[in-house]
């Protein structure tokens, strides 16, 4: 279908109703993209000729910018649905002045070229891949927003300090080490969150854990999955 973004009207494909998702990955409710319209067959048909051109655009940038010596690694080349705009999303360490480099993209491409500078976490957002845990990256999936992830949580969890298996595939430490912290917490201490033993014989994993906050199903005053 054919929606509405801050980058004008995209092509998508919907994957799941926000209804079936668990409550804590439901985007904010500003954030589910307007639908203009169900994509007919010419929409389809130029989206998937945007794509050869993006593969293109990306190819081309690649060389432009390895021939410059540019210190800036290029993640992406994504075209607006109107075609009035070629998008170049890159990581790099500090700033860098792309203005010629641009200017001979606009020349290539006859468009109007747009260069978005983003993160390592934005990164691998984008890219996707699997982490260790043998599943889909969690920004990919569900998490909306990138929050703030310290040491001090892998020591919350008792977990290893060992930094390639604290680390995720951007480099920096996991996501998943903020928001599992009330859970893991709840099975480092013997009890389930904040609150203390659970007496369910059932186990938390069944959602019967008076604290609401251990659902895992490895606390260990419950023994379900001691």
């Amino acid at each position: 279908m054919v929606v509405q973004t801050e980058n004008g009207q995209a092509v998508g494909t919907v994957v799941r109703a926000i209804h079936q998702l668990d409550e804590k990955r439901r985007p904010a409710a500003d954030s589910p993209q307007r639908v203009v319209r169900l994509a007919t067959r010419d929409d389809i048909v130029t989206r998937l000729k945007q794509q050869h051109r993006e593969q293109d655009a990306f190819r081309i940038a690649t060389l432009k910018i390895r021939e410059r010596g540019l210190g800036m690694k290029l993640t992406r080349a994504e075209q607006t649905f109107d075609g009035s705009k070629l998008i170049f999303y890159f990581t790099a360490d500090g700033r860098v002045d792309f203005r010629e480099l641009v200017r001979e993209l606009a020349s290539e491409f006859r468009t109007r070229i747009e260069m978005r500078q983003i993160g390592v976490r934005d990164e691998a957002k984008m890219i996707g891949g699997y982490g260790t845990c043998g599943r889909p990256l969690c920004c990919t999936t569900f998490l909306q927003t990138f929050e703030p992830v310290s040491i001090k949580m892998a020591k919350q969890q008792d977990l290893s300090l060992n930094p390639s298996k604290l680390s995720g595939l951007c480099g920096r430490l996991k996501c998943c080490l903020r928001y599992e912290l009330p859970n893991a917490k709840g099975v480092v201490h013997g009890g389930c969150g904040d609150e203390g033993g659970c007496d369910n014989p059932t186990g938390c994993g069944s959602g019967g854990c008076g604290s609401g906050s251990c659902g895992s199903g490895g606390c260990g005053s419950c023994g379900h999955g001691a």
